[in-house]
């Protein structure tokens, strides 16, 4: 009986839903986080009688035809990336974007990657990195006798250096945009790399031509509603038990069969 197949895609297409759910939770506490969401379509029909076919000679149709399904697949776990509240930090390398854009953070193998957690840190070297050790690109250096660095919404970064009584600019924080944010890859590690669906980065300067501003003390949180999750995740085990409960009634429906042979 296809219905028993038919079931078991809809219990697989909402088992892969709770593990979206369950890691939007898990991530509540991400900075920068962006939560996903399970996208679902549905599988091959099967064309009994087709919409449009003459039923008789002088040309009459039928209206709708006899189709029946194959059940669901997941098809996608697109990132929604609408901003996150951001919360007051008092560390003066923390950087929430208010807007458009990603940080741009070198990896070790020479790529760029992309993130929306702005907080840094300074290696050994006064060089500006994230909670990896990466470093943040542009590269800026932050000498080890600076004190009261400043990151202006633009993303000059400007500190007093020994005995100056005026600050020095040390460089400007650069993000990137895309085209098509929900399709960069994600790498774990609150990081992104740009993919052919994403499109090219687009780098410019904070707060110019629809690129955000920066807000220096402050980081993004993860964009994740607990509710919003409680509610889909309800949802999903329902969805999850009436699947079940079809393939108990169709195997039912199979042992009623076989006994009246």
């Amino acid at each position: 009986m296809k219905a028993l197949y038919i079931a078991s895609t809809g219990m697989g297409a909402q088992e892969r839903n709770v593990e979206v759910i369950s890691n939007n939770i898990a991530n509540m506490r991400t900075t920068g986080f962006k939560r996903q969401r399970a996208e679902f379509q549905d599988l091959l029909y099967q064309h009994i009688t087709r919409a449009g076919s003459q039923t008789s000679d002088q040309g009459t149709m039928v209206p709708a035809g006899l189709e029946i399904g194959s059940g669901v697949r997941t098809v996608s776990t697109p990132r929604v990336m609408s901003q996150g509240s951001v919360n007051m930090t008092e560390r003066e390398l923390d950087v929430a974007i208010r807007g458009e854009g990603f940080f741009m953070i070198e990896l070790p193998d020479g790529r760029t990657a992309y993130t929306r957690d702005g907080s840094f840190e300074r290696d050994a070297e006064g060089t500006l990195v994230n909670s990896s050790g990466y470093p943040v690109e542009p590269g800026i250096v932050i000498p080890g006798d600076a004190r009261g660095v400043s990151i202006a919404p633009d993303g000059t970064v400007e500190a007093f250096l020994g005995t100056d009584t005026m600050p020095t600019q040390l460089g400007q924080l650069q993000l990137a945009r895309f085209v098509n944010k929900s399709g960069l890859e994600s790498m774990g590690d609150n990081l992104f790399l740009e993919t052919a669906a994403s499109g090219p980065a687009q780098v410019g300067v904070p707060n110019i031509d629809g690129t955000g501003d920066l807000l220096q003390n402050y980081l993004e949180m993860a964009n994740v509603n607990s509710v919003t999750e409680i509610a889909d995740l309800i949802a999903a085990q329902r969805a999850y038990e009436m699947n079940a409960r079809v393939i108990s009634g169709a195997d039912q429906m199979m042992q009623a069969t076989s006994q009246l042979r």
